[in-house]
């Protein structure tokens, strides 16, 4: 609906809008349990840009936003059991995946930097001028990133490329086609057989 509809809609049509597109959310949600990455995409091409703005309010760096945005989306997609119709609509559950990692993803870093501070100080200063004493293990990411990570990197690099194009490049099936020249159909088996391997890759974290 155009910006102009909308502003033309009584708040009773406006209603009904939203209660349809409720209950859109709510089918792509029922075909993504069925593995259709079709609704997949479609659910991403939804939300994905405002669960972006919201991560990157909380986190204030682009490319942990977009990580963030990616996990949440992955985990929909390896478990879409995980919403509770009953509990609110889609979208408010979506955006509050997103924002409860974008949150514990701060507290991580914040801890982190004060372990890193409080080890300094305790550090004499002869020794903290070893480069040794400065490697420091990074701790900030989760496992469970660590597993999507090691998913991702498991597939086949045809069936890689193509889902890093399609969900975190957003481009549409044809013009990745255009883009690698391949036959479309060939675009839409890859990414079917890839988040196949992705589902069974990640069986049943929590969210």
């Amino acid at each position: 609906m155009s910006t102009a509809l909308l502003h033309e809609a009584s708040p009773e049509g406006l209603l009904v809008t939203l209660d349809d597109l409720s209950a859109q959310d709510r089918e792509l949600m029922h075909r993504i349990g069925g593995g259709d990455e079709e609704a997949f995409r479609g659910l991403f091409a939804r939300y994905a840009p405002t669960a972006q703005a919201l991560a990157f309010r909380v986190i204030r760096q682009q490319f942990l936003a977009e990580e963030i945005v990616q996990e949440a989306f992955l985990a929909v997609w390896r478990d879409p059991r995980a919403y509770v119709a009953e509990r609110g609509s889609v979208r408010a559950w979506l955006m509050s995946l997103v924002h409860h990692r974008a949150v514990d993803l701060v507290r991580r870093e914040e801890a982190q930097r004060r372990r890193a501070a409080d080890v300094a100080a305790d550090v004499p200063d002869a020794e903290r001028d070893d480069p040794a004493t400065m490697v420091v293990e990074e701790i900030g990411f989760s496992e469970e990133r660590a597993a999507v990570r090691g998913a991702l990197g498991e597939l086949p690099p045809e069936q890689r490329e193509v889902i890093e194009l399609m969900y975190f490049a957003g481009l549409s099936q044809s013009r990745i086609s255009d883009k690698l020249g391949l036959p479309l159909g060939t675009v839409k088996s890859r990414t079917l057989l890839g988040m196949r391997r992705l589902r069974a890759a990640l069986p049943g974290t929590e969210t």
